[in-house]
């Protein structure tokens, strides 16, 4: 039997009395939370007691949105968050292929570019790739996964510039430009050859590390494939998992997953789950694609992309009623909201779809969060936009759109429980950022967008614990402290409820335990 007891720091239990004297964990679960007195005399010799010094003991944080093996494949390509212009790009790429020594005709893959933050306003064009990588096919890809840019070499290989059938961009002679959006590059990309598993497995470690690292017990695979699925047997017939996976699948593919992963044999510390499904309804507001209600400003009167139609989103809707799991749906504009609100109050006459949750709800109406409260729809918000893209919203949305993205602030009016995320690897999975970003809402430039739909520090807390346990049906298992729930747990460098929201981003992870045993410390 193994015991470990904390003592000597703010436990803050999410739970009634908000905070305890000590918590006893007992194999794995927590077996006693109070006072400590108690807990010493439930504790048996060789008890483990850590002090905490001062130190907050709280529930591991519970990623509510994310793509974990993402996160490792964005290891093994070329970082592009930190540029500037086309120029800074094309230096990166071509040093990586300097740097490895990479042979001509094998991929050079970028990630996190955002044209917001470029010189020039927009991505390159493939030519420009081309004379970054005149030998190596390319591509790179949008920091939110949505669009990206093809080399001439990368057409060629993928046999584009033969047929000329692909939905990619051309310029005003017609030519191909290599920059593709939504659907028409997401088909593209996903023909892009993978790496290879021993890399791939090796950066899903580092991976879970960086998770634990900012405090998470419980990932998300927000979109799992079966492109994907190989590299995941692969994870749980090594052992390799330490996180709890949530895993969604497109509903074309649920059946032959399920029967695919049903069989393999868990042997890791981590548990994986294929919850449910996951659909797509429109694209990013920082691309312009988010479905809208209203116009983008300063272009033609564009309002974003619809990805389905009525009837496509009722049928995933009655197949995850009849297959008795989750859907998940990506859902940014209010549009886009609309359309699945409306399609949700149709087909749920009779039955329920079970707890669905809308992801990203980044530009949910307020006028809408009656009809969310209604059909107990769960808003996961992307909630650090706000600080990251805030100011590309005023541009492409005006002020008073903007000042409403992630409403959290209303749907907690509403007592909407909602959940936070960070969309990993638009962003690193860091829950403390977000916390603050949900309490404070400013942007980079410092301007507050939204100050109403500010959150308590609390509230904030719980969209990262009890909420994103309850998103999964875990709240009797994980998400806050209490006897009988796993004892999930982080240790943080002060209370956050006793920590000014502007303070909040300096708060410290310092250890992560999962299951009772430390995954990961500072």
């Amino acid at each position: 039997m193994e015991e470990t007891l904390y003592f000597g720091g703010p436990i803050l239990t999410l739970e009634e009395p908000r905070y305890a004297q000590a918590l006893l964990v007992r194999d794995g679960r927590i077996a006693f939370v109070g006072e400590r007195a108690a807990a010493e005399g439930l504790a048996g010799p060789g008890t483990r007691r850590v002090d905490l010094e001062g130190r907050a003991l709280l529930p591991a944080f519970v990623d509510a949105h994310s793509h974990l093996l993402a996160c490792a494949y964005a290891r093994l390509q070329v970082p592009l968050g930190e540029c500037a212009s086309w120029a800074d790009i094309l230096r990166k790429l071509s040093a990586h292929v300097r740097d490895r020594a990479l042979p001509p005709g094998e991929w050079v893959k970028g990630t996190g570019y955002d044209p917001n933050a470029l010189k020039e306003g927009a991505p390159p064009d493939r030519f420009c790739l081309d004379a970054a990588c005149p030998q190596n096919p390319v591509v790179i890809q949008h920091a939110s996964g949505h669009s990206g840019v093809f080399s001439t070499l990368a057409l060629e290989r993928l046999g584009v510039l033969e047929d000329g059938s692909a939905a990619l961009e051309r310029d005003s002679g017609g030519k191909l430009t290599g920059r593709g959006e939504e659907a028409a590059f997401l088909a593209l990309l996903g023909r892009v050859p993978l790496e290879g598993m021993e890399q791939v497995l090796s950066a899903f470690q580092a991976a879970q590390e960086e998770y634990a690292s900012h405090g998470i017990a419980t990932a998300q695979e927000g979109l799992l494939n079966a492109a994907l699925a190989p590299a995941y047997e692969e994870i749980l017939h090594r052992g390799l998992l330490k996180l709890d996976v949530e895993a969604y699948v497109p509903p074309e593919e649920f059946a032959g997953l399920r029967e695919r992963f049903s069989a393999l044999q868990q042997t890791a510390p981590g548990r994986f789950r294929l919850a449910g499904e996951k659909i797509f309804l429109d694209g990013s507001p920082q691309s312009r694609t988010a479905w809208m209600r209203e116009p983008y400003l300063g272009g033609g009167g564009e309002v974003g992309v619809s990805a389905m139609t009525d009837g496509q989103v009722e049928k995933a809707m009655a197949q995850a009623m009849d297959r008795g799991v989750q859907l998940l749906t990506h859902c940014n504009g209010d549009r886009a909201a609309e359309q699945y609100l409306t399609v949700l109050e149709r087909v749920e006459r009779g039955r329920e779809l079970y707890r669905p949750v809308l992801i990203h709800a980044q530009l949910l109406g307020r006028d809408q969060l009656e009809q969310v409260k209604r059909l107990h729809v769960i808003p996961s918000f992307f909630l650090a936009h706000v600080y990251h893209w805030g100011e590309a919203h005023m541009g492409n949305l005006g002020l008073e759109r903007a000042r409403a993205i992630s409403p959290a602030g209303s749907a907690l009016k509403w007592d909407i429980p909602f959940t936070f995320h960070q969309d990993s690897p638009v962003l690193p999975p860091d829950m403390v950022e977000t916390l603050w970003c949900a309490c404070v809402r400013r942007t980079r430039a410092g301007r507050v967008l939204g100050p109403e739909e500010r959150v308590p520090v609390e509230a904030a807390l719980r969209a990262v614990t009890w909420n994103g346990a309850f998103q999964y049906g875990m709240e009797g298992e994980k998400g806050s402290l209490r006897a009988g729930k796993r004892a999930d747990l982080v240790l943080l460098s002060g209370d956050p409820l006793d920590t000014r929201p502007e303070e909040l981003k300096n708060l410290q992870v310092l250890e992560t335990v999962k299951d009772g045993r430390s995954i990961w410390r500072r």
